[in-house]
């Protein structure tokens, strides 16, 4: 799908906002994005979009390849394909000119996701290509290399012949070349650092305050239990600045009248890159019940022993039980407050946790049970084999599970989490996770051994599903047929 005018133009006036004195030599740009044409099209004449990147390392030096067809040295850069936005079409074009993992760069703080240039040349005609003479509105970004040692090149030899690193003065691009140096006077040094901020929440029983992420497209880790935080804006004064204001926007009502720094912590975005995100930690005794969350769903207290049961965005349960583990409880909560299922009077949940299994036979269809008419949630329509964890863990549920209920044996080493929904059946139902798994290694045939729950089991072609299956099982089948899955070492939006 190419990138929206309006994408392009909001990133276009945030650099003229920065650059004022360069809105006359973009003028050709902003025409471009008031036209019908794909403005980052390579057949939109007589000129597109293209994106580039300034890699920095520790030294201050700008990485350059060579090209093979122009002769330049130039910073690794081209044509926007199917990417999501401007800068990930930029972190696209260095790894496959130079080979750099996503993960080994990341942001700069004096920059963040804006560019730091927008670039206007002119292109020779390529007769051979059937291209005549265009001009190229290049959108640099820059990205700090984050090993300390530089990774191995692997250079396209068809495209790229050599590489150098160059100090700013040297760079060969000379409005490139301006802004860098200029940058280097207020701080870009080539030196990663935190550019997001999350709050480690705390009552001082031993819980931590987690909610939801939301799935859709473009968030980071859909459909995790995740700190409250947020990324820094070129305006914040600080990382405790940005929290704060993160805090403000995404739950009103919860106020910490003191952060301190904790820890230091990684992840990767949606694009790939790695994000330095400095933790803070405070504490808050409050009723997650009465903020207004504006992002996510779901905010409750977790006890570490809880941690097992969810979806966690990956290293969150660590830092959690490390925090846990030097700051035990000053005091037990009072009745009320022991919400969580490893605390909770028998009988009492903060919500049900349930598992279902997506198996498919050797021609491809998929089994699914026609629940019995009394049944919760699903009677007299087709689901697939579930049950709720009983103080246990997910993969041991699902085992258990299929075998009472069908007689199938799973084996757990060969078990992914291919699909996750999150469901609230009215305000005062306790919420449901479900947890859908495929096993690709099984044994045994279906029977029906629990009647009272499932009176038939039946493989089904996915092209003639029946008409009455339970719409989130429907979802999950429609997702994994897509491809859209879940893995289940890293918890990753594939």
């Amino acid at each position: 799908m190419p990138l929206t005018h309006s994408h392009i133009r909001a990133t276009a006036e945030a650099y003229l906002a920065r650059h004022p004195h360069e809105r006359a030599s973009l003028a050709g740009l902003m025409s471009l994005l008031e036209g019908a044409d794909d403005p980052a099209g390579r057949a939109t004449l007589p000129g597109h979009v293209t994106c580039s990147a300034a890699v920095i390392d520790r030294e201050q030096r700008v990485l350059h390849i060579g090209h093979k067809v122009t002769g330049l040295l130039l910073a690794p850069g081209g044509h926007v394909e199917d990417d999501r936005t401007l800068l990930a079409a930029a972190l696209r074009e260095v790894c496959e000119e130079t080979g750099i993992w996503p993960g080994d760069l990341c942001l700069a703080p004096q920059f963040l996701g804006a560019p730091i240039d927008i670039d206007v040349h002119g292109i020779d005609a390529n007769p051979a290509k059937g291209e005549g003479s265009h001009q190229h509105f290049d959108f640099c970004f820059v990205f700090y290399l984050v090993p300390e040692q530089h990774p191995q090149l692997r250079l396209p030899d068809d495209e790229v012949a050599g590489a150098r690193w160059l100090e700013f003065g040297d760079v060969r691009s000379p409005t490139l070349r301006a802004k860098l140096l200029d940058a280097r006077d207020h701080g870009l040094d080539g030196r990663p650092e935190p550019v997001n901020a999350s709050a480690l929440i705390h009552d001082g029983h031993g819980r931590y305050l987690l909610h939801l992420r939301n799935q859709r497209e473009g968030i980071w880790a859909p459909g995790t239990f995740a700190l409250l935080g947020g990324g820094r804006t070129m305006e914040d004064v600080s990382l405790e600045a940005t929290l704060r204001q993160e805090l403000a926007e995404e739950v009103p009502g919860l106020e910490i009248d003191d952060l301190t720094l904790y820890a230091l912590e990684e992840e990767t975005s949606v694009d790939g890159f790695a994000v330095p995100i400095q933790v803070f930690e405070g504490r808050w005794r409050g009723d997650p019940e009465t903020v207004d969350l504006q992002e996510g769903v779901l905010p409750r207290w977790f006890a570490p022993n809880a941690l097992k049961q969810l979806h966690l965005s990956p290293g969150l349960g660590d830092l959690i039980r490390r925090h846990a583990a030097e700051n035990p409880p000053v005091s037990r909560p009072t009745a009320r407050a022991r919400l969580l299922r490893d605390e909770a009077p028998e009988g009492t949940e903060l919500h049900i946790v349930g598992v279902h299994l997506y198996l498919e036979d050797d021609h491809g269809r998929i089994l699914l049970g026609l629940r019995h008419p009394d049944s919760a949630y699903a009677g007299n329509t087709w689901h697939f084999l579930a049950g709720h964890c009983e103080r246990e863990e997910a993969i041991s549920c699902l085992i258990r599970e299929a075998h009472e209920e069908a007689g199938l044996i799973i084996e757990p080493g060969d078990v992914e989490l291919v699909h996750l929904v999150h469901l609230v059946d009215s305000p005062s139902a306790r919420p449901r996770i479900g947890l859908v798994f495929r096993a690709r290694t099984w044994s045994g045939t279906p029977a029906v051994l629990e009647p009272d729950r499932c009176v038939e089991w039946r493989w089904w072609n996915p092209k003639d599903l029946p008409s009455a299956v339970v719409p989130y099982t429907r979802q999950a089948i429609d997702g994994v047929l897509a491809g859209h899955l879940y893995s289940q070492m890293g918890w990753d939006r594939r």
